[in-house]
């Protein structure tokens, strides 16, 4: 099944070839531009029935912020779905549009890398407080612990 999944989707898309793999039974990593990231998910969940978001994984990859889409189907099939972008602007769409239960996995995005999320709706903090200090990323590389308690010791 997952070679026809993986058949099938290079011949769909042919910018796949050669960013599709299996790791091992059962999981296909494929890594895709965000220009066509919405059309890849699209065609997932019309002709493969990839219908169950089980999160969405951020990656501090240096100059990239990277973010993994992890879709299963019945039968437990998983596959991981890795878009790329820079980290100095680090903007993605949501796709609640798809899955509705996205929304938690993007505001995590927001709060814990820096990333825009477009189409997010306005909604509380997550998982940090409302009183975090604004542009302070803790999953970011780059980030440290006595950057918070330098803005405590500014704000105290």
């Amino acid at each position: 099944m997952e070679q026809n999944i993986m058949q099938n989707l290079v011949k769909e898309f042919n910018f796949l070839e050669g960013n599709i793999t299996q790791p091992r039974e059962r999981r296909i990593f494929l890594r895709v531009g965000l220009d066509k990231f919405t059309n890849v998910l699209d065609y997932l969940m019309k002709h493969f029935n990839f219908t169950h978001l089980c999160t969405i994984t951020g990656l501090d990859e240096g100059e990239n912020l990277s973010f993994i889409y992890h879709l299963t189907k019945e039968g437990g099939i998983l596959i991981n779905i890795k878009v790329s972008v820079p980290k100095e602007n680090p903007v993605i769409k949501s796709i609640i549009p798809y899955f509705a239960g996205a929304e938690i996995y993007e505001r995590e995005l927001v709060d814990l890398f820096g990333a825009k999320v477009e189409g997010l709706p306005q909604g509380n903090r997550y998982p940090l407080t409302d009183d975090w200090p604004v542009g302070q990323f803790p999953l970011r590389k780059d980030w440290k612990q006595e950057m918070l308690d330098k803005k405590a010791g500014e704000n105290a």
